[in-house]
């Protein structure tokens, strides 16, 4: 059996396509964020503001 070592993921927010490094990522609820504002739902509708990213929730 060959052990994979994940270092980078895509953000969970389903309209985000940013991938980040795991050891970097928000973790809310099991699952990896790249920001806050992702991790939160985008409450307040602010997006994640990486560049070439336009998710806003």
């Amino acid at each position: 059996m060959t052990s994979v070592n994940v270092e980078m993921v895509k953000c969970a927010c389903q309209d985000c396509v940013c991938v980040i490094p795991l050891t970097k990522a928000v973790d809310r609820d099991g699952k990896a964020y790249c920001c806050d504002e992702c991790a939160d739902g985008h409450k307040d509708h602010a997006g994640c503001e990486h560049a070439g990213c336009t998710c806003h929730g």
